[in-house]
């Protein structure tokens, strides 16, 4: 990949929407590419009633590449991002080619069942830990877990730390703190 990092949000009806306009944003800021795509055609609800709209829709962001997928959580968003057999086989690919999978608050889940959380360190939402243990994860408490190429965070307090994480490990920790600055945390 030349240029700019491109990462792909995929956006399900009933995600968290703090998570996924915090990711977004923080990314872009960093001036990395980022394809928001939901599930289907047309706006996307939050859990919250928030609306969101996507860039494109996830089967014409498919025939993109991307360095790394970012699954924001929430409920019933999670579920319909584990229920997509699209999701879990880009998950899949994402990680048999060495690029990043990451994902927040509930999503963790999401990772588990792609399989791509056997044998690493991983958090999510509290209610999530108990449904990620089986999958061979070690969970931890902290705010951001970063094991090789798989990232993930504990919930929507944790998104802008998670963010930033993402900004770190696709464009380097000196871009991560001209972002985090202009914060003004």
């Amino acid at each position: 990949m030349s240029g700019s990092p491109k990462v792909l949000v995929p956006l399900a009806q009933g995600c968290e929407e703090l998570e996924a306009v915090t990711i977004v944003d923080l990314l872009r800021r960093a001036g990395v590419t980022v394809v928001t795509a939901g599930l289907g055609p047309g706006p996307v609800r939050g859990s919250h009633g928030v609306v969101l709209v996507p860039d494109t829709d996830l089967d014409t962001a498919l025939g993109e590449d991307y360095a790394m997928v970012v699954l924001p959580g929430g409920l019933p968003g999670t579920d319909h991002l584990d229920r997509d057999p699209r999701v879990r086989a880009l998950l899949r690919r994402m990680a048999d080619s060495g690029r990043f999978t990451a994902a927040i608050c509930a999503a963790p889940r999401v990772l588990a069942s792609a399989g791509l959380l056997a044998g690493k360190q991983a958090t999510g939402y509290p209610g999530v830990l108990d449904a990620i243990a089986p999958a061979g994860a070690t969970l931890s408490g902290d705010a951001v877990v970063a094991d090789g190429k798989v990232i993930t965070s504990r919930g929507p307090g944790t998104a802008m730390d998670f963010a930033l994480t993402l900004v770190e490990q696709l464009v380097g920790r000196a871009r991560r703190a001209e972002v985090e600055a202009a914060l003004v945390r």
